[in-house]
């Protein structure tokens, strides 16, 4: 039998041993230059403010830096990054009260530059709706979902993040990310439909 002694001896090193092992933070540059291209475009399309999701881009790999030691490789690097994101976002709401988008009705929409954020690839027939000269009708459709509705939207369409990784990401339950996801994608159909005839 092992006395506490021993136990506490091959718990440290196995400690020291896990400490050693190569992580994919080890090259921090490399990470940046891999993920913040996608960090920095959900945040932009989620806080529709540029100077604050650069911000926000910059504290994401800070605190992925400084907790590198948390990171277990239970989940891919952009998973946990956009976790940390999310994390900030929900900080900075609760520090500035800030509401998703609550400016969107005043301001006026730039669609080339959130387009130019969009990933090209159509890999679905609703990510058609996400095209440079829908940009702006859609994104008022989308303004009007819940603040949970739209993360997962973002997380889903914007992204192409599959349901597992937003699961991950959010802590949110499969059967209530695909109903949020139904919920969304109802609404925006409907939003979108009117409003294009609007323009008509």
């Amino acid at each position: 039998m092992l006395t506490r002694t021993a136990t506490a001896d091959l718990f440290a090193q196995a400690s020291e041993a896990a400490a050693a092992l190569p992580t994919p933070f080890d090259d921090l540059a490399a990470v940046i230059e891999t993920h913040r291209p996608r960090i920095y475009r959900f945040l932009l399309a989620s806080l529709r403010d540029a100077d604050l999701a650069e911000t926000l881009t910059q504290e994401t790999f800070l605190r992925a830096w400084s907790s590198r030691s948390s990171f277990r490789g239970d989940c891919a690097v952009t998973t946990w990054l956009t976790r940390i994101a999310l994390n900030l976002i929900r900080d900075h709401t609760r520090t500035h009260r800030f509401r998703f988008w609550r400016k969107i009705s005043a301001q006026s929409i730039d669609a080339d530059e959130i387009a130019a954020f969009l990933p090209h690839r159509d890999s679905a027939v609703d990510c058609r709706l996400i095209a440079t000269e829908q940009v702006g009708i859609l994104w008022q459709a989308v303004s009007t979902l819940s603040d949970r509705q739209r993360t997962i939207f973002l997380l889903r369409f914007v992204e192409e993040m599959e349901l597992s990784e937003i699961v991950a990401a959010t802590g949110i339950p499969l059967s209530t990310v695909k109903s949020h996801l139904y919920r969304a994608l109802t609404h925006i159909r409907e939003r979108h439909s009117k409003l294009s005839r609007k323009t008509v």
